[in-house]
C-alpha cells in the first residue's frame, strides 16, 4: 500500500479550489494515486497519522463511511 507523499499534497493544495483539507485529500489520493476504491483510499488514510485524524474527526471508522462521504461531495 502506497504512503500518502505530503509534500506532492501541499503541491496539488496550491491549485484547489477546496477549502476542506480532507476533502483535497480525497481528490488528491483520486488523482495521484489513481485509485476510486473507497477501500484502497481507506487503507492509505489509515495507515498515515494525520490522515488518521481527519478521519476521526469526521467520525469515519470503515470505507463504507468513507464512500459515503465520498458521495456526499
Amino acid at each position: 500500500m502506497a504512503r500518502i507523499d505530503w509534500d506532492e499534497y501541499k503541491e496539488y493544495k496550491k491549485y484547489s479550489v477546496r477549502d476542506d483539507n480532507f476533502e483535497i485529500l480525497l481528490e488528491f489520493i483520486k488523482s495521484y494515486y489513481n485509485t476510486n476504491s473507497p477501500t484502497e483510499i481507506f487503507n492509505m488514510l489509515s495507515l498515515d497519522d494525520i490522515a488518521q485524524m481527519m478521519l476521526e474527526k469526521r467520525s469515519i471508522n470503515d470505507a463504507e463511511a468513507l464512500e459515503n462521504f465520498l458521495y456526499k461531495i
